[in-house]
């Protein structure tokens, strides 16, 4: 089982899917830089849960 992730860090990334869907991807490396980029989060480990679980949201869009 994996980690939960709470209900900031889902609302942030949805947030970002919905404003600058067309610059995000399936890797992980290239959503970190767009999304360090884009916002400014207080904290590194946040930046990386929110571009790994936009990440997870692209594949799935790709399906």
């Amino acid at each position: 089982m994996g980690r939960i992730k709470t209900t900031l860090q889902k609302r942030l990334a949805r947030k970002i899917v919905a404003q600058k869907g067309e610059g995000l991807g399936t890797e992980f490396d290239g959503n970190k830089k767009a999304i360090s980029i884009a916002c400014d989060f207080p904290s590194k480990k946040l930046r990386n849960v929110v571009a790994g679980y936009v990440t997870r949201l692209m594949r799935r869009a790709k399906q």
